[in-house]
Formats: C-alpha cells, structure tokens, sequence
C-alpha cells in the first residue's frame, strides 16, 4: 500500500511557470516512476460515504484506483492490510488487490477516486467474505 499525506507535500512552481515569480505552484502527488501505469484514465469520481458506511470488499482485473481523502475518516484495507486515511491522505491501490474501506468519522467521508485501466473489458469483482 502506498500511502501518505498530501499536507507533508511541498507546493513546487508549475513546470510552466517561471521559479523566481510562479503564478501557479503544486504539490505533486504521484509521478509516472512512482506509479508504473500504462493505461488510460476511466473515471475520476467524487465519492461520498455516509457515517458508518462501507463499500464491499472488491478488486478490480485491469484498473488502479488512487483515493484522495478530502474530509472525514476512514478505516482501509489492501490485500489484509490496515490503515486510517484522513484528510489530505493519499492512497494508491493496484490493479488485482482486494480493497474495503469503512467511514469511521461522525460525518461524511468525501474523497476522489481516480481509476486508471490497463485494459478494456475489466470487471469489478466482489469478494464474498464467507471466504
């Protein structure tokens, strides 16, 4: 699992700007080295997860997903393994790993979901827990 938090990140100038007098800076969350994608993007979604909810545990045959926490918190496991997400928190979740994630905050969990497909013709597959 990759995970961490944007709020550590440094804004950097945009790569078009000039670094004495930048109009626009950026934190740079992910970089194709770090990512190792060969795809196109599927979706980018603004997710929102009631208190206490959680979505099936699943995984996905062609498509890595990056979660961007906006606000609350949330419980995540990836491939049995378990960590807390907040506010700013980033998380990469490759292609093929069983993923779950449960609101644990008082209010909604909002995040973005990005979906990145190797592939065409990928499913979702729900993992039924009874295994």
């Amino acid at each position: 699992m990759k995970k961490f938090s944007i709020k550590n990140l440094e804004f950097i100038p945009a790569g078009h700007e000039d670094p004495q007098n930048p109009g626009v800076l950026k934190k740079v969350i992910f970089n194709v080295d770090e990512l190792r994608i060969e795809g196109v993007v599927q979706m980018i979604n603004w997710a929102k997860m009631e208190a206490g909810k959680s979505f099936a545990r699943h995984y996905h045959e062609y498509m890595d997903e990056i979660f961007i926490v906006l606000s609350g918190k949330a419980e995540i496991n990836i491939d049995k393994e378990n960590s807390i997400l907040d506010a700013t928190d980033t998380v990469y979740i490759p292609q093929g790993a069983e993923h779950e994630m449960k609101n644990i905050s008082a209010d909604a969990l909002e995040y973005i979901a990005i979906g990145i497909v190797s592939q065409p013709g990928g499913k979702t597959i729900v993992v039924d827990k009874s295994e």
